[in-house]
């Protein structure tokens, strides 16, 4: 328990304010005024801080369940990579049968192999949500990694 409070801790808040930009590349970073900001095609949400993506499974896992991770995972480290090193994506794969993991398990609600999104806003919110049609899709994990985009990118947008 403590390795992840302290994984948390360490990756902290890095994001402070709504504006985020790309040092040393071409795009542009442009307000909305609908209180968002568009870095290289994603809209953020001002008022989302971080995503968190995780999937969670036993000590054994089927391989639709390895499929789902390795669909979330590859998502998150194809499409998020400037989101991962800013620390406003973070995904996990969490065996939520040990004991370390016990506090995160519960805090998601988890009652099984399961890929659930969390999202903090900068308010100190909290919400999460269990994604079940990522179960439909990873017989292409192709279209897998984009369905996850789409959903990873609906989130750091606030919604």
């Amino acid at each position: 328990m403590k390795k992840i409070v302290i994984l948390f801790l360490l990756i902290g808040v890095i994001v402070s304010s709504g504006c985020v930009s790309h040092e040393g590349d071409n795009k542009d970073t442009v307000a909305n005024p609908n209180s968002s900001t568009t870095v290289n095609d994603i809209s953020y949400s001002d008022n989302v801080e971080k995503v968190e993506v995780f999937h969670f499974h036993g000590n054994h896992q089927c391989q639709g369940c390895i499929n789902i991770g390795k669909c979330a995972e590859d998502a998150v480290n194809e499409f998020f990579q400037y989101e991962q090193k800013e620390g406003m994506v973070l995904f996990g794969h969490i065996n939520a049968e040990l004991p370390e993991n016990a506090e995160l398990a519960e805090k998601y609600e988890v009652t099984g192999s399961s890929l659930w999104i969390g999202v903090y806003g900068k308010d100190g919110s909290f919400s999460k949500e269990q994604n079940i049609n990522v179960w439909y899709k990873t017989s292409d994990m192709e279209k897998c990694r984009e369905y996850m985009k789409g959903v990873i990118e609906e989130k750091l947008g606030g919604k």
